[in-house]
C-alpha cells in the first residue's frame, strides 16, 4: 500500500520536493561549513601558541599537552547529555547556544594566567562545543529526506578540511597585532573567540526551527518536505523493534574493532594537529605568519590525496587494502620524520599526512557496510566519541615524552607502530552485514538504507 500511494504521489510531488531541498542546502549549508570552520579553529589554534604560553606563562610541554587534550574529555562527557537536551529544546535554540557559549570560552582563553585556568577553559571549551556535530546532523534530519542528507553531511564535514587550510594562516597573522597590553596570542584567541560570539546572532536570526517557520519556502515546498521525513518516520519506526543498549553493542567484537581502529587513526591526526606547528618552528627562524603557511601545507596534500583515494577505492573496491595502505603510508611518514633534520620531518610528516587523512575518510564505509541499519547511528556516535580520545592520548601523551626526554621522538616512533598494528587489524573488519543477531526482531525486512549500505 505504501509503495502504491508513494508511486501516485511521485510524479506531482518529485519537482515541488528536490526545489524544496535545493532552497534548505542554500539556506543552511553556507552557514553550518562556516560554524564548523570557527569551531575547528578555535579547536586546534593552540598549537600555533605553545612558545608563546611557554615564554609569557611558563606553561610547559607536558601542561601544553594535557591542556590540549582535555578539551576532548568535556567533549566525551557531556556529548550524551547534550544531545539529549539539542533533542527536548530543539536545534535552533541549541546551536546558538553552542555558538555563544563556545565563543566566550575560546574568547576567554586570551586572559589566562597560568596552567589552572589553561586546564580549566580547555575543559570547558569542550563541555561548550559538545553536541555541535550531532547537532547539525539532527537538524539534517528535521529538514532533509534521506538520499540528501548523506550529501549534505559530507559538504559539511568538508569545513574541517577548509580550516585545517585557513587555521595556519589566519592564526599566524593575528599573532602578528600587539598593542592595549595585549601580546599576540592574547590578540588570536579574542578575535577567533568572538567571531564566534557574533556568529551565535547571526545563528538565531537565520536558523528555524521547523520547515512550516520558513518564510522562503512556498506552502508547498514545506509540506512537500515535511510530508517526505514524516514517510521516512513511519517507514523507520515499522522496522525498528529494539533500541540497542551500548551493553550489546560492546558485545559485538566488530563493532569494538572499529572503535579500535578509529581511535588509532584519530591518535596520529591530533597529534600531528597539535604538534606540527612546533616542529616546524624547528625547521629555522621562521615567522608565525611562515609557520602558519607552512602548517597548511600537510592539509592541502591530504586533501588532494583524500579525493584520489576515495576515486581509486570505488573503481577497485578493496575498502580493507585500501585502509591498510593509507595507514603503513602514515606509518612510514611518522617513522621517517625521527631519522633526519626538521626539514626531512616536516617533508615526512607531509607524506603521513597523505595516509593518516585518507584512512580517516577510507574508514567510515566499513562499519556502514556491516551494520544493520537500525543500529548505525548509535554505533558511529559510539565509534566517533572512543576515535576522538585519540585527541586526548595523542597531545597528552606527546607533552609528557618531550617534557621527560626532551623529544617527541618516542611518541612519533609510537604512532608509526600503533598505524601498522591498525593496519594488520583492519583486514579483520568485516564489510557485509551480519544478520541482525544485535537486535533479534523476527523476520529482519530489509531496506534500501540497508542495502546501500552493503555495497
Amino acid at each position: 500500500m505504501t509503495n502504491s500511494s508513494n508511486a501516485s504521489v511521485v510524479p506531482e510531488s518529485d519537482s515541488v520536493l528536490a526545489r524544496a531541498v535545493s532552497k534548505v542546502k542554500r539556506h543552511v549549508l553556507p552557514l553550518f561549513v562556516i560554524m564548523f570552520i570557527l569551531n575547528y579553529i578555535d579547536r586546534v589554534n593552540i598549537g600555533f601558541v605553545r612558545t608563546h604560553m611557554e615564554h609569557d606563562l611558563g606553561i610547559g610541554a607536558a601542561a601544553y599537552g594535557l591542556g590540549a587534550g582535555l578539551f576532548f574529555i568535556g567533549y566525551a562527557l557531556f556529548e550524551v547529555p547534550s544531545n539529549m537536551l539539542l533533542q527536548k529544546v530543539g536545534a535552533r535554540i541549541w546551536l546558538t547556544r553552542i555558538m555563544f557559549t563556545w565563543g566566550i570560552v575560546a574568547t576567554m582563553m586570551a586572559f589566562i594566567q597560568n596552567e589552572t585556568h589553561f586546564y580549566i577553559l580547555r575543559f570547558l571549551l569542550g563541555v561548550a562545543e559538545a553536541g555541535f556535530f550531532p547537532g547539525v546532523i539532527y537538524y539534517f534530519t528535521r529538514w532533509l529526506p534521506g538520499l540528501e542528507r548523506g550529501k549534505a553531511i559530507a559538504i559539511f564535514l568538508s569545513g574541517s578540511a577548509l580550516a585545517s587550510l585557513i587555521s595556519g594562516p589566519l592564526s599566524g597573522a593575528l599573532l602578528q597585532i600587539e598593542g592595549f597590553g595585549f601580546h599576540g596570542w592574547q590578540w588570536m584567541f579574542a578575535i577567533e573567540g568572538l567571531a564566534s560570539v557574533f556568529l551565535g546572532f547571526f545563528v538565531w536570526f537565520w536558523l528555524d526551527s521547523k520547515p512550516h517557520d520558513a518564510k522562503w519556502l512556498s506552502r508547498e515546498e514545506q509540506d512537500a518536505l515535511v510530508g517526505a521525513i514524516d514517510q521516512e518516520q513511519r517507514e523507520r519506526e515499522a522496522l525498528t523493534t529494539v533500541k540497542p543498549t551500548i551493553g550489546k553493542l560492546l558485545k559485538d567484537r566488530q563493532i569494538l574493532l572499529f572503535c579500535a581502529l578509529y581511535f588509532c587513526i584519530q591518535l596520529t591526526i591530533y597529534a600531528a594537529t597539535f604538534w606540527l606547528p612546533s616542529i616546524i618552528k624547528k625547521m629555522g627562524d621562521l615567522s608565525d605568519v611562515q609557520v602558519g603557511f607552512f602548517n597548511s601545507i600537510p592539509w592541502l596534500i591530504s586533501i588532494i590525496a583524500m579525493y584520489t583515494f576515495a576515486s581509486l577505492s570505488g573503481k577497485f573496491k578493496f575498502q580493507q587494502a585500501w585502509v591498510a595502505t593509507a595507514l603503513l603510508i602514515a606509518a612510514a611518514g611518522m617513522f621517517l620524520s625521527t631519522t633526519g633534520g626538521p626539514i626531512f620531518a616536516f617533508v615526512a610528516i607531509c607524506f603521513a599526512a597523505i595516509g593518516f587523512k585518507s584512512a580517516s575518510s577510507l574508514f567510515w564505509p566499513i562499519p556502514q557496510g556491516y551494520l544493520d541499519a537500525r543500529i548505525a547511528a548509535a554505533v558511529i556516535a559510539l565509534i566517533n566519541s572512543i576515535g576522538n580520545l585519540g585527541g586526548f592520548v595523542a597531545p597528552t601523551t606527546f607533552g609528557f615524552l618531550e617534557q621527560t626526554t626532551g623529544s617527541i621522538q618516542g611518541g612519533l616512533y609510537g604512532l608509526a607502530g600503533t598505524s601498522v598494528l591498525a593496519a594488520i587489524l583492519v583486514f579483520f573488519a568485516k564489510t557485509s552485514p551480519k544478520p541482525a543477531s544485535l537486535l533479534t526482531p523476527p523476520n529482519p525486512t530489509p531496506t534500501g538504507a540497508t542495502a546501500s549500505n552493503s555495497h
